[in-house]
């Protein structure tokens, strides 16, 4: 191979290889800007409207709905996560609330938490070991903002305003 025609060719694969990472951090920052844009979100429809939504997602997602307390606020079941492990199996559930924003606006807020169970090895004498119990993050009751699935109720409720943002989002580099 004559060496002007390698070192081109060298050169074509970084090029190549150097679009695909920055365009794949440039995916990474419209989603997040999306997810971003989603948190902050005040729906033009009253929560009646949007509520019925916001329950049907969290119900395709697998968890079922545990109550509905005062309002527009309900937990789900503990659902698994993770395959039963003997190092861990992980578990996940949601508080879903939403809130009016003034008259005919609202907002819906999906907090999750997770937790994991352990259980040691049981032991050469035959005695089971006790199962242990614990909640990932910085607080044994620490719930977290889940943006994803606040992005993808966006889109089912209002293609419109999602279809917007995706157009700033794409503005991003």
């Amino acid at each position: 191979m004559n060496p002007s025609k390698s070192s081109r060719a060298s050169a074509l694969l970084v090029v190549s290889v150097l679009s695909l990472a920055f365009s794949g951090c440039a995916a990474r920052r419209q989603q997040s800007y999306l997810e971003d844009k989603a948190m902050g979100h005040v729906y033009r429809k009253p929560i009646a409207e949007v509520w019925p939504a916001a329950l049907a997602l969290i119900k395709e997602k697998g968890f079922s709905v545990t109550n509905t307390q005062t309002g527009f606020e309900t937990t789900t079941e503990w659902l698994m996560t993770s395959a039963p492990s003997s190092l861990g199996t992980s578990y996940a559930r949601y508080l879903v609330r939403g809130y009016e924003r003034g008259p005919g606006q609202c907002a819906v807020e999906y907090r999750r938490q997770d937790r994991s169970e352990t259980r040691a090895a049981d032991s050469t004498d035959g005695r089971a070991n006790e199962q242990r119990e614990g909640v990932n993050g910085a607080g044994a009751s620490q719930m977290r903002r889940d943006s994803e699935l606040e992005w993808e109720l966006l889109q089912k409720v209002d293609p419109d305003a999602a279809a917007a943002l995706k157009a700033e989002a794409k503005k991003i580099e």
